[in-house]
């Protein structure tokens, strides 16, 4: 196994513990026996429990999930992906979604009745897509249209958002978008408007709409939720062409200029490949920008000595660098980014919710509101008719 060149940090390696998470709106709790992490027999729990199960279940795998949990997944992706496979599985009753919160409402979004999804732990959150609740982004739309754009306004949101936001998205007449297509999303809502409100990542927002569309940041403001219209005067909303929100991806946020500076004296030749969620400065530094699923295929399609440093969660870092030893994989920084979050999801609660499953009991079920989900489906549907 190849070992990447990083020093863990405390809150990096935070797993889940068994009690409640105040700093969390869904807790960390589970129902029912789970198994040790030691247990030395959980390769073989899996391995039964799927079996018995057989074509009942479809698990999938996100690209950050553990390699653990990996080794189960029938399918592995990034968020979009996962959800569209799971619904091209209508015989499946039982979709176990090994990832995080948002991506499993999606998965029930696009999924038919007859079909249940689960996380195998609730507290598989994102920081990303907590940082814009609905209460948040109501309010925002009503003080756009108090400053007189909001008719001009099309919402934006990322995939990384939950339910309810999509929800918003899709009843004031927006799209979603991931980080491949979001440069078509936008084309897409600049027919529609003059403006776009993007949700909830800023870099990426940024990043699209200066890099790819040709805009200046002048022509970008950020919208803080905590202050009134958003820190910005009622002038500036009406000059700017893109509203980014306040909001970043913990991991992709740690990716620094000064990693890409030492990264390159530290690797002669090194092409720096970075995630579309960095910064706009650390984008700009790099050589090349890509989804994950961008990432892995340029990796892939790259010559045997070629060199990168990528800059996106470990443990898809890691993956890469074990299935090409002939090429030289660097994680960017030097201390480790883990998605805390995505690795909730461990073996120990991958049994305990294909256990459940067996036994007749659906564990950790991801439902949405049928009103939230119908306008959640108009946003998705549009994303997938963009040209």
């Amino acid at each position: 196994m190849t070992e990447l060149d990083v020093t863990p940090t405390p809150l990096a390696l935070l797993m889940l513990g068994r009690q409640s998470d105040a700093a969390s709106e869904r807790g960390v709790d589970c129902p029912g026996a789970l198994p040790p992490a030691s247990d030395p027999s959980l390769v073989e729990r899996a391995r039964e429990a799927k079996a018995a199960l057989g074509g009942k279940v479809f698990v999938l795998g996100h690209h950050y999930q553990r390699d653990e949990v990996i080794a189960f997944a029938d399918v592995t992706g990034d968020s979009f992906r996962l959800a569209q496979q799971a619904a091209a599985r209508p015989d499946a009753p039982y979709i176990v979604f090994c990832g995080v919160h948002f991506m499993a409402e999606s998965a029930d979004i696009l999924t038919g009745p007859g079909q249940h999804v689960v996380l195998p732990d609730l507290a598989a959150g994102c920081s990303m897509a907590d940082m814009a609740t609905f209460e948040q982004v109501e309010d925002c739309w009503d003080q756009l249209v108090e400053a007189g754009v909001a008719d001009a306004t099309v919402p934006v949101s990322y995939m990384n958002s939950s339910a309810a936001i999509k929800g918003f998205t899709g009843r004031h007449g927006g799209t979603i978008c991931t980080s491949s297509n979001a440069q078509r999303a936008l084309d897409w809502a600049f027919g529609k408007g003059t403006k776009v409100l993007f949700l909830p990542d800023q870099h990426l927002g940024r990043n699209t709409a200066v890099r790819d569309l040709g805009l200046s940041l002048d022509d970008c403001v950020v919208w803080n939720p905590r202050k009134p219209m958003g820190g910005n005067t009622v002038q500036q909303l009406q000059a700017a062409k893109m509203i980014l929100w306040k909001g970043h991806c913990s991991v992709h946020g740690r990716f620094t200029v000064d990693a890409v500076i030492d990264v390159r004296a530290r690797v002669p030749g090194v092409q720096v490949l970075v995630h579309p969620e960095c910064s706009y400065e650390v984008v700009s530094a790099a050589d090349l920008v890509g989804s994950t699923e961008r990432i892995i295929k340029l990796v892939e399609a790259s010559p045997a000595g070629s060199k990168w440093a990528i800059g996106t969660e470990l443990n898809l870092v890691q993956r890469l660098a074990n299935a090409h030893p002939d090429k030289t994989i660097v994680f960017l920084e030097k201390t480790v980014c883990f998605c805390s979050t995505m690795n909730r999801i461990d073996l120990p609660h991958l049994v305990w919710a294909l256990e459940e499953l067996v036994a007749g009991r659906i564990p950790n079920q991801i439902t949405v509101e049928p009103e939230t989900a119908a306008y959640a489906r108009q946003a998705l549907d549009q994303m997938l008719a963009l040209p």
